[in-house]
């Protein structure tokens, strides 16, 4: 019986190269397949939801995120230590391969809204799915408000009443 040419080839699995002892060959064997895939990754909706506010925020018209009552107590949030809330406004389902995530946004006044709102989708996509490897098979946007130039900010107004 001959040897097949692949075996003698130092690239090619189970094969032996002088160097390492045949250490690499055992590694395989031993573990049942490549160290990478030893095991599950699990991530957390708090992982995504995080990833998400941030992608959301960079983009050029979102003034804030969720409703104003979830502003509001996150102002009051955001004054204690460790307390600032990324997430707010933002809601993920995971899966062990896909996601789907739902946001609220106040936008600036007089950005164009659908412009705006499909940014933020393209954002929040491609940052998910680039530190993640989740498929993010929706983001639904609802728009709560709009915000208006002459309008003081929510936690600008709380920190004036909170001292």
């Amino acid at each position: 019986m001959t040897e097949s040419p692949q075996r003698n080839r130092p690239d090619s699995p189970g094969s032996v190269s002088g160097g390492d002892d045949g250490r690499q060959n055992q590694l395989t064997k031993r573990g049942g397949g490549a160290p990478a895939t030893r095991g599950r990754t699990t991530i957390a909706d708090g992982v995504v939801e995080k990833i998400a506010g941030m992608a959301a925020r960079d983009v050029v018209g979102v003034h804030a995120m969720g409703s104003g009552l979830s502003r509001t107590f996150g102002a009051v949030r955001d004054r204690v230590p460790g307390g600032k809330s990324v997430t707010r406004g933002v809601k993920a389902e995971v899966g062990e391969s896909q996601t789907a995530l739902d946001l609220e946004i106040v936008v600036d006044y007089g950005v164009a809204i659908g412009e705006v709102a499909r940014d933020v989708r393209e954002n929040v996509i491609a940052a998910v799915e680039r530190m993640t490897g989740l498929e993010v098979v929706e983001v639904n946007i609802a728009v709560s408000d709009v915000k208006l130039p002459d309008e003081e900010d929510d936690e600008d107004e709380s920190e004036t009443r909170v001292q």
